[in-house]
């Protein structure tokens, strides 16, 4: 008890960290970020090269990826069609205002052709896909694995990799170059619809310069090429988040988030990386 007429005592002050200390702390954050980081990528390696060496017995158990492909690809197939059409109607409009200036509107099959075939098509659709099948693989994964059905497999040694997540990936892989050839056969009549029947265009000119402007090789097999990586990438991508996700509600939401933001982001990324390598060749 302090005395009349006596100053208190002080306290002590907290600790404050120096530069060197802050530094330190920020490093340590950057390495162990950077050590989660690439062990996320060894696992997500590990998975993928699982999943491939799993083509054989998924080819011996083809009705398991039929199921997952009438699952992905069937009731896929509205939203895709649907979209392919509108898309269609969209480019029809710009395209033939554009050609117009420049007296070209012969050329808005062409046009249409091209922008479906190279680019729309594969990679609308997988966007389309993300959205649809990708966030349905991964909460039915993260759900099973929440519900500790995987890990019963494991206890009845059952492969989950094997009997799960292959059959679903190989689905994916085959129904998204479906998809993207139906997107872009859909949006080249929409194209028609609104360019020779609506506006006027000469039906002649608009699917002779479509036939002679579009290369079989260059154009059509370098959209199935992207869509068949799209697939890959998609599909393992939505697998991977739902086999790795928290087995909680929580979890499996951010899991599904996530699956939507990445394999967005790299269906992106490698579409401009895909077409600057096949148009430089």
């Amino acid at each position: 008890m302090n005395r009349p007429g006596m100053p208190s005592p002080q306290k002590p002050s907290p600790h404050q960290p120096s530069l060197f200390e802050r530094l330190l702390d920020a490093l340590a954050a950057w390495g162990a970020a950077s050590r989660a980081l690439m062990a996320s990528l060894g696992l997500a390696a590990r998975l993928f090269v699982r999943l491939l060496m799993t083509l054989v017995p998924s080819m011996k158990r083809s009705v398991l990826v039929r199921d997952q492909l009438h699952f992905l690809g069937n009731y896929s197939l509205a939203i895709i069609s649907v979209s392919g059409l509108f898309v269609g109607f969209v480019l029809g409009l710009q395209g033939y205002n554009t050609l117009q200036r420049y007296g070209s509107s012969s050329a808005l099959g062409l046009l249409v052709a091209l922008s479906l075939v190279r680019e729309l098509g594969p990679v609308v659709s997988a966007l389309l896909f993300v959205g649809r099948a990708g966030t349905s693989l991964t909460a039915e994964i993260g759900l099973m694995k929440a519900g500790e059905q995987l890990s019963a497999m494991d206890m009845m040694a059952v492969d989950p990799v094997q009997r799960i997540l292959a059959p679903r990936f190989w689905a994916g892989v085959v129904a998204l170059p479906i998809l993207a050839a139906v997107f872009s056969a859909v949006g080249i009549m929409g194209g028609w619809v609104v360019g020779v029947v609506m506006i006027g265009v000469d039906p002649g000119s608009f699917w002779g310069q479509m036939q002679a402007g579009v290369d079989v090789w260059k154009d059509v097999f370098n959209g199935v090429i992207k869509s068949v990586v799209f697939g890959f990438t998609v599909t393992f991508i939505a697998l991977y988040q739902g086999y790795m996700a928290s087995p909680t509600p929580e979890g499996v939401s951010r899991a599904t988030t996530r699956t939507v933001v990445t394999a967005s982001l790299a269906v992106l990324g490698l579409d401009f990386i895909l077409t600057a390598w096949m148009f430089s060749l």
